[in-house]
């Protein structure tokens, strides 16, 4: 594997679960296999070239605490040759606060299975409305190479090669709770790589996170 596209590719059982996300507040959970993740990420892949113009070297903001949607789109951006950055970006991804100033924003309602707002907000595309509508393979005119900047995070370039290059591939089922997007690149790009599996528990106490642990046959970080 040179290319941080190939991630979700060499997955022994595509089946099994790989993002799994917890709301305590609402009482959401969302589980994704890694053929569901798959899917995900190859709509929002079109949808970023088809409707957003992206291409390698495109710079990508992901402003959403750490969720499924989150993870999705690091790996979306990756897949179409794009960086995950923290400024300066092309794209800006907001939650429902609606925040970015970038050429293209989108915006997601952090409602269940990526519902859409309930009213079109005002100034961004609704991820809920856009991305679902797009196709399940997505083909890159120019995929990315080893060179290729992967993220520029807190002043940091790093390539795809240097990114997997530094991982510690992981087979264990990770209980994390949200943090920051350099944090969950690593988590990421661990668990694909050694067949693992991350499990995002929000706003929740420290109880809670232990018996999600317990429940989901997870190691708590």
């Amino acid at each position: 594997m040179r290319t941080l596209d190939q991630l979700l590719r060499g997955a022994g059982d595509p089946s099994q679960p790989l993002l799994t996300y917890y709301d305590m507040a609402t009482g959401e959970r969302v589980e994704l296999s890694t053929t569901t993740t798959a899917n995900w990420v190859a709509k929002t892949s079109n949808f970023l070239v088809d409707d957003l113009d992206a291409e390698p070297g495109t710079r990508v903001r992901i402003g959403l605490p750490t969720h499924w949607l989150s993870l999705v789109w690091i790996l979306s951006a990756w897949n179409v040759g794009a960086a995950v950055v923290d400024a300066s970006a092309d794209v800006g991804l907001s939650g429902p606060e609606l925040v970015g100033d970038e050429e293209h924003r989108v915006a997601a309602s952090l409602r269940p299975l990526g519902g859409r707002f309930a009213t079109a907000p005002d100034g961004f595309l609704d991820l809920g409305a856009e991305v679902p509508g797009h196709g399940d393979h997505f083909m890159a005119l120019d995929p990315p190479s080893g060179a290729t900047l992967a993220t520029d995070i807190g002043g940091e370039r790093r390539s795809h090669a240097e990114l997997l290059a530094a991982a510690t591939p992981s087979a264990t089922r990770l209980v994390v709770e949200p943090g920051s997007i350099a944090r969950d690149v690593s988590l990421l790009v661990n668990a694909c790589t050694g067949g693992g599996s991350l499990v995002v528990v929000a706003s929740a106490t420290a109880d809670q996170i232990t018996r999600v642990a317990q429940q989901e046959g997870g190691e708590r970080q």
